[in-house]
């Protein structure tokens, strides 16, 4: 057996409305919102009493997408240190190829992203950048040249 394709990232956030923000101003869009709750979803995430609210989010080719998801009950615990180094062991990064990446930094920057370090050229094929989103979510962006 193997698998179909890879569905979605999940990724817990704090301000839901902040996240999508973000996310669309980057070129995806929303393809959903909805609350989620009942016994289904305590089962699937091995807790009692979930209440959350998720957004689905869309890359331009249709094929990636992203959830973002807020937790009402039980509320989402803080990671430990609040903003870990992208070399921590765990979820690491959220990749997306860009036309532009100083203008896709700059816009971004208006929803509160931070540059992680500078954007770097790697072997004059591509412009690369990590910076820091939503929740401290890591985003790299890659700008193919030539």
């Amino acid at each position: 057996m193997t698998i179909q394709r890879m569905d979605n990232v999940g990724i817990v956030v704090d301000d839901l409305d902040a996240a999508v923000a973000f996310f669309v101003e980057l070129g995806m869009s929303v393809e959903g919102r909805a609350p989620i709750e009942g016994p289904w979803a305590d089962q699937t995430v091995g807790l009692a009493g979930v209440r959350s609210e998720i957004a689905v989010l869309v890359t331009p080719d249709g094929h990636g997408r992203l959830e973002l998801a807020k937790y009402l009950e039980p509320a989402a615990s803080e990671m430990s240190p609040r903003n870990p180094p992208p070399n921590t062991l765990g979820f690491h990064r959220v990749m997306f190829a860009v036309d532009d990446v100083d203008d896709t930094v700059a816009r971004l920057r208006g929803h509160g992203a931070e540059l992680l370090g500078e954007i770097a050229n790697y072997e004059d094929i591509y412009r690369l950048c990590y910076l820091r989103g939503p929740a401290g979510i890591v985003v790299a962006l890659a700008e193919r040249l030539g």
